[in-house]
């Protein structure tokens, strides 16, 4: 909105010719979503606990979460009221890759939200049942790749440390896309286990996401780091520093010992968003580097399921990997700054690939 509003006045006002640098909203996305994570925060979780949306904690899990039942849960939308205020504020809006990545966060949100809803203040323990919530979730990202299509969108995959392999997956990369988002956005919500630990990993993604979308929108850089040239990509930088400010502001709250949870409604649309900008970007087999938190987080369920239906015994003293660990005795802060410096290496390595080719 401020782009369209004050750039065109660039003639008359030098100054405001600032506008048109992509880096320039970005910073100016991030500040103004922090401040808005600051400032509504507080009356945000007051607002929560008056709507007795409060974490029922199971039974099953380690004990020493049984201290967390009643904190105040689904504070994710702070997140996303954040982010998307200040994105509608510094980005371009005619650009549809803005608006595609906005649209599939805001439809995982609204099945988190539905889930959220039934099991916290409706008191259903199920919540959406598992087959109705992944039917909605591969109707979101069928969406997606509807909309993306119509565009010069193309089905080729590019792999890291490699300068010159692109393999065409022809319709094959429909399914493999939606495998992405779906995955990645479970994938997340499987990490939201402990205060704060999700919310790092995310934070580390898409600001590493954001400077691949500006590489890849910049004709020049991407020339010349011989990665894919998407005109129109870089402008999800600015979206993707709104999220790494918006998730700044939430850890201020989530950071142990949390006063809100982040709850479905804010994984599963994070992790939609990021599988989204992944794909837009053309940097999808990256995303298995840099989200490996997540990865391994689902894994470890899966690992767990397969080995004790087959086999009848269990890998881990509990899935998903973080309350394995727990219940070897590592104090919950040790876990959670551990998987963040592990998050903050593989964002490195990631980042190396963009010279390793």
């Amino acid at each position: 909105m401020l782009y369209h509003l004050l750039y065109p006045l660039s003639g008359s006002f030098a100054l405001l010719n600032v506008f048109k640098y992509i880096s320039f909203r970005a910073l100016g996305a991030c500040l103004t979503a922090l401040v808005v994570s600051f400032v509504l925060g507080p009356y945000f979780i007051e607002l929560l606990s008056k709507k007795q949306a409060r974490q029922v904690v199971r039974t099953d899990g380690p004990a020493s979460h049984l201290t967390k039942s009643g904190t105040p849960t689904m504070g994710g939308l702070l997140i996303i009221i954040s982010f998307a205020t200040s994105t509608l504020l510094w980005a371009d809006l005619t650009n549809r890759y803005v608006w595609v990545v906005l649209s599939i966060i805001i439809s995982y949100a609204a099945i988190g939200f539905a889930d959220d809803y039934l099991k916290v203040v409706r008191k259903n323990p199920r919540g959406v049942p598992g087959r109705y919530k992944l039917l909605c979730q591969v109707m979101s990202a069928i969406f997606f790749m509807v909309v993306l299509s119509a565009g010069d969108f193309n089905s080729y995959i590019s792999f890291p440390f490699f300068k010159n392999v692109h393999i065409d997956l022809g319709w094959f990369y429909i399914p493999f896309i939606l495998f992405i988002l779906v995955g990645t956005s479970n994938a997340v919500n499987l990490t939201d286990g402990l205060d704060g630990l999700a919310i790092g990993p995310i934070m580390i993604a898409f600001a590493t996401y954001a400077l691949f979308s500006y590489f890849v929108g910049h004709k020049e850089l991407a020339s010349y780091l011989q990665i894919p040239y998407i005109s129109g990509c870089g402008e999800l930088a600015i979206l993707c520093g709104a999220i790494v400010a918006s998730g700044l502001g939430f850890l201020w709250y989530n950071s142990y010992p949390a006063t809100v949870f982040m709850g479905d409604i804010g994984s599963l649309a994070l992790g939609g968003g990021l599988a989204a900008v992944a794909v837009i970007s053309k940097h999808e087999i990256l995303l298995l580097i840099v989200g490996g938190i997540f990865v391994l987080e689902a894994l470890s369920v899966m690992t767990q399921v397969f080995s004790f239906q087959i086999f009848g015994r269990r890998v881990f003293k509990m899935a998903p990997l973080h309350h394995h660990f727990e219940l070897k005795g590592w104090a919950e802060p040790k876990i959670i700054v551990r998987f963040w410096i592990i998050s903050i290496i593989l964002a490195l390595i990631a980042l190396s690939t963009l010279k390793l080719r």
